[in-house]
């Protein structure tokens, strides 16, 4: 029970317990370890995503002997604890795991302490073991909490931390200085509790907590009442002795300003961060963020880089500042470009000399060069990774790192890892091993798409495609409720990160702006635009009116053209290059009845799709064309009458345009949206980057359509 403490106990940390769901899980002390670590998980003042682990020692039967032996169940590698289910856990002999020590050959052995774990496991379907695992296998406690609270670390990276630690906890909480994690840490948190008997947890120099206790809720409580102080002092502290961070250097940017500013820079970063690899950006301009870059402290603090190994190994170990006024003109891509150039080539260049000073002869071989984190004052912070949510995770990770900065100078002066501990820890062999364990990234992993028209139908199974295939996309439609609907569906399908939306009308200039806009500022820029939004009128000549003209040549034609405008300035930005697929139609090559509108905007279309290639081949942007027929399901083309049209042309009814359609293909099979979005993933898988101007007809087989 929880007794006396509530949520009203806490100010700076959540009090999530729930006593009723807690006594559903009673007598499974595994079940309320994956309680309590989802409860801690969901706070990220409590810890970060991905970082710390937490474990529960129980009692079990050994399925050898029958007889009961001590178990520990703990986060595995790779896990986090605020989505943590049994499957993600590692279970070990408590016995065996401790009896290492006999074997246990000294820090320059340590590595091979993590091999020797799989001889302690006890659950053969078990996760894993992470290299933390015998920090808490030597402590004693049936439940325990090891976290990264931004609160605790700035207490912990501060220059003068131990003492700290000593006085605000009037010595109930120990210190074990900076080192590593490994077995030998194990064996220190052991001799830290054996020398201070009776402490309620132990502070981890630079890195971060550990709290326990004899009960799930005891040690829930006391890592929420330990975090709590931590957070109190320094709250107690902001601005006591001077200004947060030494005061603003330079007054905030409007909102609207520092969002327009960062969109058209961000394609700039991106083509600058993808010298080696496609990236996908994020950006904020989240408060805490605009404190930091916009303030006096920045110089001399951005350059130390970061405390926490879980910060810097998301988020390198320093950031790239940029010396750009916030309201720099970016009209000139190129100018900007080259007044950025030598900022990132220096970046880089120390980056390499951090690996060249720091390596060892069996050190992996060095990684990308590029920054991670790109600060502009005044305007935010740009994150740039392999995909979405690493991008995304790595900015929450900095965010941490400006807590910690900021707690650390309020109450003495923040101290960063020595390059060469930084280094063990990134270039660690084990986490070597666990990045080369990592599977294999999807064709269009760090390509970001742009479909037009993409809440439905044919441009749907588009963006469907290209999210199964690792991209990340813009989804748009002219109608909000179906665009919304879509959304959800993505989410639900797919995660948050993997899409974004804007409400689009492709004759709108406006809308285009702000549906690029959202491109930059969700992805960091777009890689892949497919004109695929769309109407159809089928009329007489007679009956077709010069509104029905307008508005085909409007949406088909003019809105490729526009859309294409759009694509070029993003693309030619980020200067590696890209894709641009225009869906036409059979219609542009075959003449038929009741189609003057309709099939001469897609003759338009088609040769407006062979111009462009020609002009953007030497920006290695290539232009393609598929070509469907008669693609019917979930689609707008068939609304409006089209298919009344189409149908009385033919002589059929609308019941059996499918079957007539289909019998009308060589290949005698009807056209489906997924048959388009396969078409459009084979010419951006990267096995077509040496063709453009081509057109890929996807119609069942219709002769008079053959191109050559």
């Amino acid at each position: 029970m929880s007794g006396t403490i509530g949520k009203e106990s806490f100010k700076h940390v959540s009090y999530l317990w729930d006593d009723a769901k807690a006594a559903e899980l009673a007598g499974d002390e595994v079940a309320l370890l994956l309680y309590r670590s989802n409860l801690l998980g969901a706070d990220l003042r409590l810890t970060n995503y991905g970082g710390g682990n937490t474990s529960c020692k129980a009692i079990a039967k050994d399925p050898l002997t029958g007889l009961d032996t001590e178990v520990m169940w703990i986060k595995g590698s790779g896990g986090d604890i605020g989505t943590l289910t049994r499957s993600g856990l590692a279970a070990l002999y408590v016995d065996r795991l401790r009896s290492l020590e006999h074997i246990y050959r000294g820090l320059e052995q340590e590595d091979e302490m993590v091999e020797l774990f799989n001889h302690c496991i006890y659950d053969l379907a078990s996760k894993a073991p992470s290299i933390d695992t015998p920090l808490h296998g030597f402590l004693p406690f049936k439940h325990i909490d090891h976290l990264h609270p931004d609160a605790a670390i700035a207490i912990a990276a501060a220059k003068d931390g131990k003492r700290i630690t000593q006085e605000l906890f009037n010595g109930e909480i120990g210190w074990v200085g900076w080192q590593r994690p490994g077995f030998d840490l194990g064996l220190q948190l052991r001799q830290c509790l054996a020398e201070n008997p009776g402490i309620r947890g132990i502070m981890l120099g630079s890195h971060g907590l550990f709290t326990w206790g004899d009960t799930a809720y005891e040690s829930y409580v006391n890592t929420l009442t330990v975090i709590e102080r931590c957070a109190e002092y320094l709250e107690a502290n902001y601005g006591k002795e001077r200004p947060v961070f030494g005061g603003a250097k330079i007054v905030a940017t409007p909102e609207a300003d520092r969002k327009k500013q960062a969109a058209a820079l961000a394609p700039i970063l991106r083509g600058f961060c993808s010298s080696e690899r496609a990236m996908v950006g994020h950006f904020t301009d989240d408060e805490r963020v605009l404190e930091f870059i916009n303030s006096n402290d920045l110089e001399r603090l951005a350059p130390l880089g970061t405390s926490c190994p879980d910060h810097f190994l998301r988020t390198k170990i320093s950031p790239l500042v940029l010396d750009l006024a916030p309201d720099a003109d970016l009209a000139d891509a190129e100018s900007v470009k080259s007044g950025l150039a030598p900022a990132f080539e220096a970046y880089r260049a120390l980056y390499k000399e951090y690996y060249e000073t720091c390596k060892h002869p069996n050190s992996p071989a060095m990684r990308d060069p590029n920054p991670v984190i790109i600060l502009y004052p005044g305007i935010g912070l740009f994150s740039f990774s392999k995909d979405k949510q690493t991008a995304r995770v790595a900015a929450e990770f900095y965010i941490n790192a400006i807590n910690v900065m900021k707690g650390a100078e309020a109450i003495s002066e923040y101290t960063a890892l020595p390059r060469q501990e930084a280094f063990n820890i990134e270039y660690w062999l084990l986490e070597e091993a666990k990045l080369q364990r990592m599977p294999k990234p999807k064709p269009l992993s760090g390509r970001i798409a742009l479909i037009t028209g993409s809440a439905g139908g044919i441009g749907k199974a588009i963006a469907r495609k290209f999210v199964q295939e690792g991209a990340v996309v813009v989804l748009n439609d002219l109608n909000a409720e179906r665009l919304q609907s879509t959304g959800d569906e993505f989410k639900t399908a797919f995660g948050k990160d993997a899409y974004a939306t804007a409400v689009l009308d492709v004759t709108n200039a406006e809308q285009i702006q702000q549906a690029f806009d959202t491109a930059a500022l969700a992805f960091g820029g777009v890689d892949i635009v497919v004109n695929n939004a769309g109407l159809s009128i089928s009329k007489s000549i007679e009956e077709h009116t010069q509104q029905d003209w307008d508005l085909l040549y409007d949406v088909l034609v003019k809105g490729q053209f526009l859309i294409t405008q759009a694509a070029v300035n993003i693309l030619k930005k980020q200067a590696i290059g890209g894709d641009i697929i225009n869906i036409v139609s059979k219609n542009a090559l075959v003449s038929g009845p009741n189609n003057a509108g309709y099939g001469s905007a897609k003759a338009a279309q088609l040769h407006l799709s062979r111009l462009n290639a020609a002009e953007l081949g030497a920006a290695k942007i290539r232009v393609n064309v598929v070509n469907p027929d008669a693609v019917i399901s979930d689609s707008n083309i068939w609304a409006g009458g089209w298919a009344e049209g189409r149908a009385k042309a033919y002589g059929v009814t609308v019941e059996e345009l499918p079957a007539y359609y289909a019998k009308r293909t060589l290949l005698n099979e009807m056209i489906l949206p997924d048959d388009i979005a396969n078409a459009c993933f084979v010419l951006v898988s990267g096995l077509m980057n040496k063709s453009t101007g081509n057109v890929l007809n996807v119609d069942g087989g219709v002769a008079m359509a053959f191109v050559r």
